[in-house]
């Protein structure tokens, strides 16, 4: 090649490049790409970015489900989706792809979803020498009658080269011989044909026989060839070639011919007589694949179908046949076969997305799958309509010619219908139609759209006080529609405080039973009732959840004894001595007895009884006031010097009971007191002075106790907002209850309906006044009634907490 030539191809070769980069950015617009590859490359080698190319981001391509479809038989390219490198995936062979055509293109078509994008992707396959020509035939028979004049043309068989351009054959060569030379003949196809020319004459007497070496060549670098065997026998004279009646012949034939069936009948005809008119036919050039589809009749050139035609396979066919006369004169014609489509492939369904469950609160128009329906066939053989069947539920939408969006048409319900089974049916237009059925499932997976219901509204739950810890007082229980996880429930306390102290430790639940514990012992006295939430969970994502309110009534029992607030109990056995007047009458209050219980209810309820008294003729106790009076006058034959044990005792079951021991002296005085203070046993001489003082206090503490009785009355009832604050009852009547939770209580816990304020001296030993607190918020209205009614002008006395009797 000249340098005048390699300049030429140059430009050509940087015009193309301009070309394909222009038409790159035309079809870049409308979602096309063309790239330009030459065969042959290694696998794994980059053509370029796609993911770039494209504008798409390199996560889009494994998110969005990127992916490459090829009509091809084999995957040449692929795309690497951790980087978008478009590489080469298989060898390419163009010779094998495309044959003989001039332009060899493989469309690739790419899918992305979400939202769903199509893109034409064009691939060029350049041509690369890489196949050396080749002969039909090892060796070339000639005979060349030896009256044959110089310059006589004798055709050979050509060179086949499946490269295209300067890559194809470009010439031919002829190893010297002084009587042969080489020539060419160029057909209206352009195929050159290698001829054998007669330099002089031949002189069969002197050499009868001749073996030259014909070279064909190409126009790549680095330049292939190859050789034939020309061997020429000299004959006696045949002056006449086999003629066709045209160089090249065009058939079309249908893709379901029958074997067996003529394509053609070809017929040359030779003006010779004898053996030099005999003509035989066979292939002097035809591809390995023509060959396994056609045969020829050698005698009278009939060329039949031997194999099963496949327009989808190729659909073009070119082969040279060659006629040979008796006197060894050969000529050519080519054949060229259209293979013709006809309607023998079904419609193909490629599902190329696919959801096999989507949840049942999927919104109408979820895209469930992605059917990519392709028919080999051409023309009106390839055009094919779709549908499903169930209409109601689904809806199948055309996105281009070839692809299809199944997306759902209404809401979908997993407790209706947990799965479809969706048949898809497509049909091209041939005559007659082919159709292809797709059935696949589809599950409606369940969500998490039911919260817990539980059995009940609330509950109400009753334990005794002094219960053991970790037992069961109550199970909770709710259910829930969903299924699996969604519908495992857990159940759970809600935190809260119960009087500042968290309520976990007062109960506990079985999170999977729903059984509640008591985790401690409970005190009617500390807490008589307190209430909490516990929450049903399921496991679903997000979880629902409902709560219910538990609420813990405790009964009361009797646990705890009566205890004295006044007098205060003697310690070491040492009595209390209480002043009455000499001249003290009959139903005189000599002293008072305050006495509280811990309990509620009946097990509250105090009684006041003398234990032990020297003279029941003279002391009278109220039992129930606790006041200790006389019950005659004091007359001088009795004792200036008296001791009563006072029994106060609870309603409970057992009852239980403390005492106390009072100690009283009738005098004119105080200091009458003294000597009978002195006489005690327990108390030493030497102390005279303290004793003195300790009976001082003792009177100033009893004066303030009066006054401050009397004051706390008076502000009392000048409260206009809370009349019912004192209560006076009858001696004989026990205090009026209410309830502190439902009355399923048993009488034996019931609290007290009202609050007293009181003010008591805990110990006459002490000067301090001890200020009971009044219980504020006490529901009046579910009191239970007695028989006789209660006394409200009596302001003698006050009913206080537990029995509690102030005089005033």
């Amino acid at each position: 090649m000249t340098a005048t030539e390699k300049q030429r191809r140059n430009q050509r070769e940087h015009y193309l490049q301009v070309f394909c980069f222009l038409v790159f950015l035309f079809n870049g617009i409308y979602g096309q790409l063309q790239y330009s590859v030459i065969e042959e490359m290694k696998r794994g080698t980059i053509i370029g970015n796609l993911a770039k190319d494209l504008g798409l981001n390199i996560d889009d391509l494994s998110n969005r489900k990127f992916q490459l479809i090829s009509k091809a038989k084999k995957i040449y390219f692929n795309i690497n989706v951790e980087n978008g490198d478009f590489i080469v995936s298989d060898r390419i062979d163009r010779e094998k792809i495309c044959g003989n055509k001039p332009n060899c293109f493989i469309n690739l078509e790419a899918v992305i979803e979400n939202p769903l994008n199509f893109y034409t992707i064009t691939m060029e396959i350049q041509d690369v020498n890489d196949n050396a020509p080749i002969f039909s035939k090892k060796e070339f028979d000639l005979e060349i009658s030896e009256v044959t004049l110089p310059g006589a043309h004798f055709a050979l068989g050509n060179a086949q080269d499946p490269d295209l351009g300067t890559n194809s054959i470009q010439s031919y060569t002829l190893s010297s011989n002084e009587n042969f030379g080489l020539g060419e003949k160029t057909t209206t196809d352009g195929i050159k044909y290698p001829e054998i020319i007669l330099k002089k004459s031949l002189d069969r007497e002197k050499q009868s026989f001749y073996e030259l070496i014909l070279t064909a060549l190409d126009g790549g670098n680095p330049q292939k060839s190859s050789t034939a065997t020309v061997k020429i026998v000299v004959q006696d004279f045949n002056d006449n070639l086999p003629l066709f009646t045209q160089d090249t012949y065009h058939i079309r034939l249908h893709e379901n011919a029958a074997i067996g069936s003529i394509v053609i009948q070809l017929n040359a005809s030779d003006e010779d007589e004898g053996s030099n008119a005999q003509i035989t036919y066979s292939f002097s050039h035809i591809s390995e694949s023509a060959q396994q589809l056609f045969t020829i009749d050698s005698l009278h050139g009939d060329i039949k179908v031997a194999g099963g035609l496949d327009y989808e396979v190729s659909d073009t066919y070119e082969m040279t046949v060659e006629a040979k006369d008796g006197g060894g004169h050969v000529t050519h014609c080519k054949v060229s076969i259209q293979v013709v489509d006809v309607n023998d492939n079904a419609p193909d369904i490629t599902i190329t997305s696919l959801l096999g469950s989507i949840p049942e609160d999927s919104a109408p128009g979820t895209i469930i799958a992605l059917l990519n329906v392709n028919d080999l066939d051409s023309g009106i053989n390839s055009e094919v309509a779709c549908h499903i069947s169930d209409t109601l539920a689904f809806q199948l939408i055309s996105s281009s010619s070839s692809y299809y969006k199944l997306v759902t048409a209404s809401s979908m319900d997993r407790e209706r219908n947990p799965s479809y089974n969706v048949t898809i049916q497509c049909m091209d237009n041939g005559s007659p139609p082919l159709s292809t059925n797709k059935t696949f499932q589809l599950n409606i997976s369940d969500v998490n759209d039911n919260s817990p219901v539980f059995e009940k509204m609330n509950y109400i739950v009753y334990i005794g006080e002094n219960n053991q810890p970790g037992t069961s007082i109550q199970s909770v229980r709710a259910t829930d529609l969903d299924c699996d996880e969604n519908g495992k429930i857990s159940y759970s306390i809600l935190y809260s405080n119960v009087e500042e102290i968290p309520v976990s430790s007062y109960i506990s639940i079985n999170s999977i039973s729903g059984v509640i514990y008591a985790q401690r012992s409970f005190d009617y006295e500390q807490l008589r009732e307190f209430q909490f939430q516990v929450m049903a969970k399921d496991s679903g994502s997000p979880p629902l959840s409902s709560n219910v309110t538990v609420r813990i009534c405790i009964i009361d029992k009797n646990d705890n004894a009566p205890k004295i607030l006044y007098p205060s109990p003697d310690t070491e056995g040492s009595a209390l001595f209480e002043f009455i007047p000499h001249s003290a009458e009959k139903g005189y209050l000599v002293t008072k007895v305050i006495a509280v219980d811990a309990d509620s209810g009946h097990n509250a309820w105090l009684s006041y009884h003398l234990l032990q008294v020297p003279d029941p003729t003279l002391f009278i106790i109220d039992h129930y006031s606790g006041e200790v009076k006389l019950t005659r006058d004091i007359e001088d034959t009795d004792t200036l010097r008296q001791k009563l044990v006072i029994l106060v005792k609870d309603n409970g079951v057992p009852s239980l009971s403390c005492t106390v021991a009072l100690s009283l002296v009738v005098a004119e005085n105080f200091q009458q007191i003294v000597p009978e203070i002195k006489r005690q046993p327990n108390i030493s001489n030497t102390s005279s002075n303290t004793t003195f003082y300790l009976v001082v206090s003792i009177a100033f503490i009893s004066i303030l106790f009066i006054a401050t009785v009397l004051i706390t009355i008076v502000l009392k009832c000048r409260k206009s907002d809370n009349p019912a604050t004192y209560g006076a009852y009858s001696r004989n009547v026990y205090p009026q209850f209410t309830l502190g939770c439902p009355s399923e209580i048993s009488d034996t816990s019931l609290p007290f309906p009202f609050s007293y304020d009181v003010c008591v001296t805990l110990d006459s030993k002490q000067n301090e006044i001890a200020y009971l607190k009044p219980v504020e918020n006490v529901p009046t209205d579910n009191l239970i009634e007695t028989d006789d009614s209660v006394s409200a002008t009596d302001n003698s006395q006050t009913i206080v907490p537990s029995g509690i009797i102030t005089q005033v």
